[in-house]
């Protein structure tokens, strides 16, 4: 663990290698767990504004299963998170054949609406716990991405280059160029 600025950042996103290989694990991370993608307070307010836009995208299942719930949840440790369909999928996955994708995604790449995703899905190894003081920045390591893993190291892509983008938009590009240099203090 290394901290940069007010992070507690782990060393396994630096010394893993990771790249999303959805034709291999089908997004099984949509669809499988036992909680919704974590929200924050800013993004429910976000996902109440934009959901008429992403609506169109999603599946009768996610739109039954938000209209019951709401467009995001509170658990009984008072976290926020997507609300789930039945079978334990997040209620804004959809399909592309047997491959799961986020609805408010293609809304997004489609030009309805202009917010990604939850910086949550789009940071995926990375999960973010913030506390009072300091946030937490760790690798969740997960058997479902194995293939990720696999692919990552082939081609050589540690998990902080995989998610730069999100990053990014969390802690900024000055955020993302000290922890560079930190990965490359690493190296030597």
């Amino acid at each position: 663990m290394f901290q940069l600025g007010k992070t507690i950042v782990s060393e396994d996103i630096l010394g893993n290698d990771f790249v999303c290989n959805l034709s291999a694990c089908k997004g099984a991370c949509c669809v499988d767990g036992d909680a919704g993608a974590p929200l924050s307070e800013a993004e429910t307010k976000i996902l109440e504004s934009i959901y008429p836009k992403v609506k169109p995208f999603l599946r009768k299942e996610g739109i039954a299963a938000i209209e019951a719930q709401g467009t995001w949840t509170k658990d009984n440790d008072g976290e926020l998170g997507t609300p789930l369909i039945e079978n334990g999928a997040c209620a804004y996955v959809i399909f592309d054949g047997k491959t799961a994708l986020c609805g408010i995604e293609q809304a997004y790449n489609q030009g309805e609406i202009d917010w990604k995703k939850p910086v949550s899905c789009h940071l995926y190894p990375i999960r973010v716990k913030d506390f009072t003081e300091f946030a937490a920045v760790n690798y969740d390591k997960w058997e479902i991405c194995d293939d990720a893993c696999s692919l990552g190291k082939e081609l050589e892509v540690p998990v902080y280059k995989f998610v730069k983008e999100a990053l990014i938009r969390r802690f900024g590009e000055d955020w993302y160029l000290e922890l560079e240099k930190v990965a490359q203090e690493m190296k030597k």
